[in-house]
């Protein structure tokens, strides 16, 4: 009885939240107020997992380094740079967001597997991608930093080292991408500096005058087919 008394409060308390006690297996259950705060407050995150958990993070890091390089300074905008990212990283993801869908939240809808089982399925796809562009020198890394042990296969790593261990290894390949990028345009910076120097033009900034060229040069190559192009076949190789 006194329990009984104690518990009233308690579930009033909870009902004021949006979370309703019951007396079953399930303990705790939420509210449809309650379920959809928390998936908004969830989605609030999916920026931050389309950004580090796809190629999102290595391309956008080329496309601001050749930006940079070709000292365009603001053209293309941050919006054009980041739509594209966006739209090549979902087109290089799909496979995998397929297989996830079919094998985990198809027959979690239909009941055939449990929450814990549908997870478990699904973090499967996603640990074959990270596993596949995350360095092992990363990996052994974050392995330390977690205190766990040396998995016996790349299928008993954790998301928890994955995903760092991915987010540093894109970082890598994208600064050594955009590296690549910039030698050509520095060269034509060091030509047009020399050039400036040499006649005079000492008021004359040469990163006015390269510019034209630079972008000339892009333009001539092809090179927004060649970026892209040489991007999208480091995913699917």
């Amino acid at each position: 009885m006194f329990l009984l008394l104690a518990a009233a409060p308690a579930n009033d308390f909870l009902g004021a939240l949006g979370v309703t006690a019951s007396s079953g297996r399930g303990g705790l259950t939420l509210s449809l107020p309650m379920q959809t705060a928390l998936g908004l407050a969830l989605l609030t995150l999916l920026p931050a997992v389309i950004m580090c958990i796809t190629p999102f993070l290595r391309i956008a890091v080329v496309l601001h380094f050749l930006r940079q390089a070709l000292g365009t300074q603001t053209a293309p905008s941050n919006q054009v740079l980041i739509g594209i990212s966006l739209f090549l990283s979902l087109l290089i993801v799909q496979p995998m967001f397929s297989d996830i869908y079919t094998n985990a939240w198809q027959p979690l809808e239909k009941g055939q597997l449990t929450t814990d089982q549908a997870l478990d399925r699904g973090a499967q796809p996603l640990k074959a991608f990270l596993v596949k562009f995350a360095r092992e020198k990363d990996i052994q890394l974050f392995l330390e930093i977690a205190h766990e042990p040396p998995p016996h296969s790349p299928r008993d790593l954790s998301l928890k080292v994955l995903v760092p261990a991915y987010i540093l290894s894109e970082l890598k390949a994208g600064f050594q991408i955009g590296a690549v990028l910039f030698l050509p345009f520095l060269v034509i910076d060091i030509a047009v500096a020399s050039v400036t120097l040499s006649i005079g033009m000492m008021q004359l900034p040469p990163a006015i005058v390269s510019a034209p060229f630079k972008i000339l040069l892009f333009v001539l190559v092809d090179g927004w087919n060649l970026v892209v192009g040489s991007l999208m076949k480091s995913f699917l190789q």
